[in-house]
């Protein structure tokens, strides 16, 4: 006798933050709970027209309905919900993208301190349901959370946004031409590029003519780069796919001396093309790349520049080439299981994970 399908669940999913730009977080939370991504449940996405409208939404739209809905779920993938909501209990899933508003005050702009690191440290202490987008992030909600929460790994799924998978090999380097290096994201306090801008530097010092390639947009923050940028610094702000896929096709290497990621999506995306990654040795760099990446310390750049001159002049950009395809392919497996769980877990609950320990964190 075949078992009688379950009813499925409504998920009400806050979006009341988007508007105008998506950021590459943004993009990965309407991936993750897409209504397409979880069938057969109903999805009903909450937008909102303004900033004064998000917070009335967040502090008071949002548990309104769920108590005019009391067998709905509220998933929250962007801002941290606020007091009302996460009185929510179990029907109230906090997708983290890391705990910067917790552990990096010094690295948040005015309106995070104020508006989003009080919700983010009330949902920590109280919050029952974490779905996080790495081990390290889940490792890092387990010290701060309730031991009874569940916190339960929901990588995201790294598509090929900018259309490079059929790029062939990275730019052929040749001693004695400059090495091109690409680096993406905001241009922002945690993003560290004053230590890219070093590592360059010495890479110069060094007699290997190098260039420097940041595609992002300014953020908040001081930056005295910017008003006097070296000669091998290029700032091509933002850019469409088009122009990022020719960026990749030219450079040889992806450079990211962030001080912390939750995940660190553009360095997933660019393996795509079969670009290879410098990456900071960390924790989550670590888990995010594997063997794919050559790993440095930005903090002494005249030891992170001698590590790639002799990553490069040894004939490794070819081998690590076919490595960043193999790891984006690694990591996109792994979501997929994922997924899969959290579709059983809105019809089971916690019992889905039973079957595989290492999908949650545990206390």
């Amino acid at each position: 006798m075949s078992t009688p399908p379950r009813t499925p669940r409504r998920i009400y999913v806050d979006h009341t933050h988007l508007r105008g730009h998506i950021t590459g977080i943004e993009r990965v939370a309407l991936d993750l709970f897409a209504p397409e991504a979880l069938r057969p449940h109903t999805v009903r996405p909450l937008r909102s027209r303004s900033v004064p409208h998000m917070i009335a939404a967040q502090h008071l739209g949002l548990p309104t309905r769920a108590l005019a809905d009391p067998s709905a779920l509220f998933v929250f993938p962007g801002f941290p919900p606020g007091p009302l909501s996460v009185a929510l209990g179990q029907r109230c899933l906090i997708y983290v993208h890391d705990t910067f508003l917790l552990t990096r005050p010094a690295d948040l702009s005015w309106k995070s301190r104020l508006y989003m690191a009080p919700s983010f440290a009330f949902a920590m202490r109280f919050g029952q349901r974490f779905l996080v987008n790495s081990r390290t992030t889940g490792e890092a909600v387990r010290a701060v959370c309730a031991s009874s929460a569940l916190v339960a790994l929901l990588r995201p799924a790294v598509r090929d946004v900018f259309g490079l998978a059929d790029l062939p090999e990275p730019a052929t380097y040749m001693p004695g031409e400059p090495l091109r290096l690409l680096s993406i994201g905001t241009i922002e306090p945690r993003k560290d590029y004053p230590a890219a801008i070093a590592l360059v530097a010495a890479l110069n010092a060094a007699g290997v003519p190098a260039e420097l390639h940041v595609v992002g947009r300014v953020g908040w923050g001081r930056h005295d780069f910017l008003a006097a940028p070296p000669s091998f610094l290029t700032l091509h702000g933002y850019v469409d796919d088009s122009g990022l896929r020719a960026l990749v096709g030219r450079c040889h290497l992806l450079l990211s001396t962030s001080k912390a990621e939750g995940l660190g999506l553009p360095l997933l995306e660019v393996q795509h093309g079969g670009l290879p990654v410098v990456a900071p040795i960390g924790p989550v760099f670590a888990e995010v790349l594997g063997q794919s990446a050559l790993f440095i310390t930005p903090e002494a750049p005249e030891a992170a520049a001698a590590d790639l001159i002799a990553f490069v002049g040894c004939g490794r950009l070819g081998p690590a080439s076919q490595a960043s395809r193999a790891n984006v392919a690694r990591w996109n497996g792994l979501a997929a299981q994922d997924a899969a769980r959290f579709r059983r877990f809105l019809s089971d609950g916690p019992a889905a994970y039973a079957d595989d320990p290492e999908a949650v964190i545990a206390p």
